[in-house]
């Protein structure tokens, strides 16, 4: 059985990166401190291990753009090669670059490892430079976006992530991201790197602005099935916070939680709708937002 982990001890962080300088650079007569470069700090590490602590495969993504997350020295103990494990290293560096908002994963494949990354779904979009002065590369990408887990109306999903991004550029930046609508509930999720404090927890204020777009886009989504327009508006919110955020940031509004007058917008009149928002962190509830929005007709 493997699992995987982020090293978080100086100790861990030892054993992560001799791992490392073991199967990338001491082959090829590199001494130990060769394995790191300057992004380091900036970078998400992961290692899966056995169940008796020992570490059998290492990777490192880092983000190149807000849309864009590079991943790099993957390595695999020759003798758990062809198990498995370099998948699941790689999931889950893929799954670290959904979280910190990027929409698409580049790497650098040294030639005897293109056929892995082809099989994880990544293409050969062009030449990189060679590493370590002598090993050709291929640089590669996959795109991480996945309209079939939207589960219904993807376009309108598209639209409303578009939407967010042009009229509300913070929501970029903070790596708020359209992650499923239900019809019967609307998830999104945001990047924790993008919006953390020096107590390393999410700003409570990111918490809020999570939230108030939840509950807009779940409006939003809901004038689009009724065939109605309008702007939206929040009118008044409030939010109550129980425990800091520090793993995944995630928000889900119920429409069992939405009251509504769509027949005031119908009639050309300005609807009110109040409803609620459940703040999560990964699997924990942590906060709870209630807020009052107006869609006022269009002129």
């Amino acid at each position: 059985m493997f699992t995987v982990h982020k090293p978080s001890s100086e100790k861990e962080l030892a054993e992560y990166y001799a791992f490392r300088w073991r199967w990338l650079r001491e082959p090829w007569g590199y001494p130990k401190g060769s394995e790191k470069d300057e992004y380091e700090g900036v970078s998400e590490h992961r290692m899966v291990k056995t169940q008796s602590g020992e570490i059998v495969a290492c990777g490192r993504v880092q983000l190149n753009t807000t849309e864009e997350a590079q991943i790099r020295h993957i390595a695999v103990e020759k003798a758990y090669r062809r198990q498995g494990v370099g998948q699941i290293i790689l999931s889950a560096l893929e799954q670290v670059a959904r979280d910190i908002g990027a929409e698409r994963a580049v790497t650098n494949s040294r030639e005897s490892s293109i056929h892995f990354f082809e099989s994880a779904g990544f293409e050969i979009i062009d030449e990189a430079p060679t590493e370590l002065g002598k090993l050709r590369r291929k640089q590669m990408r996959k795109h991480l976006f996945d309209d079939s887990r939207l589960s219904l109306h993807p376009k309108w999903c598209r639209e409303l992530q578009h939407t967010w991004h042009e009229q509300i550029p913070i929501s970029e930046h903070m790596g708020i991201k359209l992650f499923q609508y239900t019809e019967q509930t609307i998830e999104t999720r945001a990047s924790l790197n993008k919006n953390i404090n020096l107590h390393g927890s999410m700003f409570a204020g990111s918490i809020y602005s999570l939230a108030t777009l939840t509950g807009w886009g779940m409006i939003y989504l809901q004038l689009k099935q009724r065939g109605l327009e309008g702007e939206i508006v929040l009118g008044d919110g409030n939010i109550h916070y129980h425990k800091p955020i520090t793993m995944k940031p995630r928000a889900i509004c119920s429409i069992d939680s939405l009251v509504s007058r769509f027949e005031f917008l119908e009639a050309g009149k300005k609807c009110p709708i109040d409803l609620s928002v459940n703040i999560l962190d990964a699997e924990k509830s942590v906060a709870k937002f209630h807020g009052k929005y107006w869609v006022l007709p269009l002129r």
